[in-house]
């Protein structure tokens, strides 16, 4: 359990490390142009996934402050349950490494620091300019963590015929 756990907590790091150099050099709303499709901003996500609930009134902030707690929980439960099979307890780690990144946002700014700004014409019927929304590395651990639960089903699911 404990090399998942490693690997939670340098996801964790390399996410709070990289959100406290965007606070430190970055104003909100400011970007620097990267690459022709990547740009390097600072937004603030009072909401969850996509914005969602950015908008209510602020009880948002500690309703996802405690979902992410009560995951990082379960997800701490279940490594140790679960910690020999490598594809399940990675997803978890990555999971739990960005659950918990995200939770201290939370904490310690009211919204989730995100700086990652992606964008390709193909998009542009989709989302505004075509910008993906922003996100940081924790939330793409936690994609590369769903990810992981997913195929680890279908291979679960496959061994099983």
């Amino acid at each position: 359990m404990l090399r998942w756990l490693a690997l939670a907590t340098l996801i964790l790091l390399a996410d709070q490390f990289c959100k406290v150099l965007v606070v430190g050099y970055y104003n909100l709303g400011d970007s620097t142009v990267v690459t022709s499709f990547f740009n390097l901003v600072r937004v603030h996500n009072s909401g969850a996934a996509f914005s969602f609930l950015a908008g209510a009134s602020g009880w948002q902030r500690w309703f996802f402050t405690a979902v992410g707690l009560v995951a990082a929980g379960v997800i701490i439960w279940m490594l140790r349950a679960h910690a020999s099979q490598k594809l399940f307890s990675f997803a978890l780690a990555g999971i739990l490494g960005g659950a918990v990144g995200n939770v201290i946002d939370r904490i310690l700014y009211g919204y989730v620091v995100d700086f990652l700004d992606f964008h390709w014409s193909w998009l542009s019927p989709v989302f505004t300019g075509g910008h993906f929304p922003a996100f940081n590395i924790a939330d793409a651990a936690i994609t590369v963590g769903a990810c992981g639960l997913i195929l680890d089903e279908i291979r679960r699911v496959r061994r099983s015929r």
